[in-house]
């Protein structure tokens, strides 16, 4: 059987470096790769990590999208210990509070490049339950 490992996930941005800089400040990974296109943060543990690619005409996603909008593709899901001083960490480094939040335990962030990010706190922890509903 063919194996498949899912190794990153890629941003667009037109400034990759920036952009893996504020998701280190966050996540607190080395680069690994720092090319002027080509930017990755990698996990010590060697779990998936993030990319980052030079795209000169990105078009950040709306939140949420009304119609003719750019729509986001995808979404990060972060965990956090204290979703406060999350929040306070993430602005700090450059983030944005969406005006929207569908959840009251859920913030929604806008990262410097416009894509939408999660923080969220696990409740009640539960060993090999389900991440952020």
């Amino acid at each position: 059987m063919t194996r498949f490992a899912l190794t990153g996930t890629v941003l667009d941005s037109p400034d990759p470096k920036g952009l893996a800089l504020f998701y280190q400040r966050l996540l607190g990974w080395p680069l690994g790769s720092d090319e002027p296109e080509w930017v990755t943060l990698r996990p010590a543990d060697g779990g998936a990590g993030l990319s980052f690619q030079h795209e000169p005409d990105h078009v950040p996603p709306v939140w949420p999208a009304g119609d003719g909008d750019p729509r986001m593709q995808l979404h990060l899901d972060i965990e956090v210990d204290d979703l406060a001083a999350a929040v306070r960490v993430a602005v700090a480094a450059g983030a944005r509070v969406a005006e929207f939040q569908p959840q009251d335990d859920v913030r929604v962030c806008l990262d410097p490049a416009g894509h939408p990010f999660c923080l969220w706190v696990r409740e009640n922890p539960v060993e090999g339950a389900a991440a952020h509903p």
